[in-house]
């Protein structure tokens, strides 16, 4: 009752590599703060037709709106709170006036979005003035700060969960560049003294703080009033800031339901240089396969997912057992037992997540050998100090005579090789365009490569392009060659359709949504004269002048099927002439033989195959003269 007779080795906890699962300790929580001043009610701008556009309070609804709904694909761990700040009425826990906390029932105020959540969001700006309200919050002859209570609040929001495992964010929206604007004198000046201290006691305990500003019709914001200070930006940066945060707002509105890697700490590894050196580093998804999202079963009646558990059952006793305490393994006719901890020291091969093995030159690391997706690893001093010298010193040697590292990775019970490659860092003005550190690319085992068959034709059989020939399928690519390509410019039509369809039942949405196939070939570009003349140009050169393609497929079919009716006829040739056909009609026997049998003499003799056994063996009869 306490055997495992099957699989010995396995290990119940052996799952696919982590490296690429999103996990609940990697995620990032997030506060949104929106103005709801009166300015953030005013129209946004003017379009042509003279037609007042929405507000900027309704583009902000928008654009959290559709980013909740992204989230809950893409970065399903991931917390929000959605805080106004300049409102009537006042909801949060320090009771702090003009901040108003915006949740639904059955929900934590910081939490993981849900569809009645982002279903009732959608709709706020058609209650926000009649439940929530809105009001100029720093006026002349008031001490209330509304801004420095809405950081105080976010702050508080953000209390749970550690810095070093969890990222944090406020995100400012506002269309209002001097919020201090309409008081003067020393009451203005300590205003904005204590609520850039609280802003700067918010970084100081690991919370970001982010602006996304809105310029209104007739100014620009003007970073540089207020706002550069709450945020810490100096010098370049605030000119360098508005256009930056403006592709934030855009992203923010128009991302796609994919699950995209964020560049967050994925696993923290211990490195072993020696047996006596050991550092830490970092390890980050870069490029990962988008798959959609693991199936959760849920409870028919009450719709709550459900947890499966598993229990180990004694055959002779019934008895509930809590796990078992051996396992054994067939040799040589014995059984021989093994503990759960003798099994975890067989299966060890390395003490540490990754150890340095030697170094080989780079020209012996081919692109066949990159199996899947890399894994960027970085030096950090959180737990071993020297960690990011010791990993500089490493890195700058291998650039320095082109080497790459040879090193074991993985778990005792999933060992693998992986090469080590270092980058150097690429910067330009605008800023660090690659960072350095090294990419653990992932080797193959000896079966994990194929040597295809090669088929050794002579040269009088093999067929060779003509110099025209090649010309032409030069210029035709040339001419449909695309710009700048990159896999990530294209969405799988599949998974925007299935999340689409799946966000539809969760909104309770009637129509499901138009998703665009950007995999088809592009019907407008090719039509173009230049490619039309390059594709009929290399046609010519190839089939002739005269090629007529419907011709040629209908002669392809015919001779496709003349060609698999001979085989056919030559194989059943072949198995009738295993048999006396005349000696079992001579002696009756052909009544004990199979219908496939009697049908392989009529195929070799082209003779109708239809009707039962009596009809085949009298049309045998008949054929043989009987």
């Amino acid at each position: 009752m306490d055997l495992d007779p099957e699989g010995i080795f396995r290990d119940d906890s052996d799952e696919e590599d982590d490296s690429v699962q999103e996990r609940e300790a990697n995620k990032e929580m997030v506060v949104y703060l929106i103005d709801a001043s009166p300015k953030m009610f005013t129209p946004a701008g003017v379009n042509q037709t003279d037609e007042m556009e929405e507000t900027h309070f309704h583009t902000i609804a928008n654009c959290i709106t559709q980013s909740l709904k992204t989230q809950i694909v893409g970065r399903s761990y991931d917390e929000v709170a959605i805080c106004f700040f300049n409102t009537k009425e006042k909801k949060n826990l320090q009771d702090l006036a003009g901040v108003y906390v915006y949740n639904v029932s059955d929900r934590e105020p910081l939490d993981r979005p849900d569809a009645r959540l982002i279903k009732e969001f959608s709709s706020i700006q058609d209650s926000f003035m009649s439940n929530i309200g809105s009001r100029y919050g720093i006026t002349s002859g008031s001490r209330e700060n509304t801004l420095h209570n809405a950081l105080w609040v976010a702050q508080a929001l953000l209390r749970k969960g550690s810095v070093k495992t969890v990222s944090k964010r406020i995100l400012i929206f506002t269309n209002e560049d001097d919020p201090f604007g309409g008081i003067t004198g020393a009451v203005k000046t300590d205003m904005i003294r204590t609520t850039i201290q609280r802003a700067r006691d918010a970084q100081d305990l690991g919370l970001s703080i982010e602006l996304l500003p809105l310029s209104r019709p007739d100014e620009k914001f003007n970073m540089s009033l207020f706002y550069a200070d709450l945020i810490g930006l100096e010098g370049d940066e605030i000119a360098q800031y508005l256009p930056s945060s403006g592709e934030k707002l855009e992203d923010m509105t128009n991302q796609l339901k994919k699950r995209m890697m964020k560049k967050r700490k994925v696993k923290t590894l211990a490195f072993a240089i020696t047996n006596d050196v050991c550092i830490e580093v970092n390890s980050y998804a870069l490029v990962r396969q988008t798959t959609p999202g693991a199936i959760t079963w849920l409870d028919s009646i009450s719709n709550l997912p459900l947890k499966a558990e598993r229990s180990f059952i004694c055959n002779d006793t019934g008895a509930l057992l809590q796990d078992p305490q051996k396992r054994f393994q067939l040799y040589n006719d014995k059984i021989i037992k093994f503990s759960v901890r003798e099994l975890s020291d067989v299966k060890r091969v390395s003490s540490h997540h990754l150890r340095l093995l030697g170094f080989k030159p780079l020209d012996c690391l081919k692109d066949y050998h990159n199996l899947r997706p890399s894994t960027f690893i970085y030096p950090s001093d959180e737990q071993i100090v020297g960690s990011t010298r010791v990993f500089v010193a490493l890195h700058s040697s291998m650039l320095r005579l082109g080497r790459f590292a040879l090193a074991f990775y993985g778990n005792p019970t999933r060992p693998q090789l992986v090469a080590l490659v270092a980058q150097e860092e690429v910067t330009s003005s605008g800023g660090q365009i690659e960072p350095p550190g090294m990419h653990m690319i992932h080797l193959p085992y000896s079966d994990d490569v194929r040597y295809p068959e090669e088929v050794h034709m002579t040269s009088g059989d093999a067929l060779r392009a003509t110099d025209e020939q090649i010309k032409k399928a030069s210029n035709l690519l040339r001419r449909i060659d695309l710009k700048n390509f990159s896999v990530c410019q294209f969405a799988n039509p599949a998974l925007q359709r299935h999340y689409g369809i799946l966000e539809a039942l969760a909104l309770g949405e009637d129509e499901m949504p138009d998703v665009n196939d950007e995999t088809l070939p592009d019907a407008e570009g090719l039509s173009r004269p230049g490619v039309v003349k390059a594709i009929d140009e290399f046609k010519a050169s190839v089939y002739g002048e005269n090629y007529d393609q419907d011709e040629a497929e209908a002669a392809a079919a015919k001779a496709g099927a003349s060609k698999k009716r001979k085989a056919s006829t030559d194989a059943a040739a072949q198995k009738s002439a295993a048999y006396d056909w005349a000696e079992l009609a001579d002696t009756g026997k052909l009544k004990d033989m199979t219908v496939v049998e009697l049908k392989s003499y009529l195929t070799a003799h082209d003779l109708p195959v239809s009707g039962k056994k009596e009809a085949l063996i009298s049309r045998i009869l008949t054929h043989l003269g009987k």
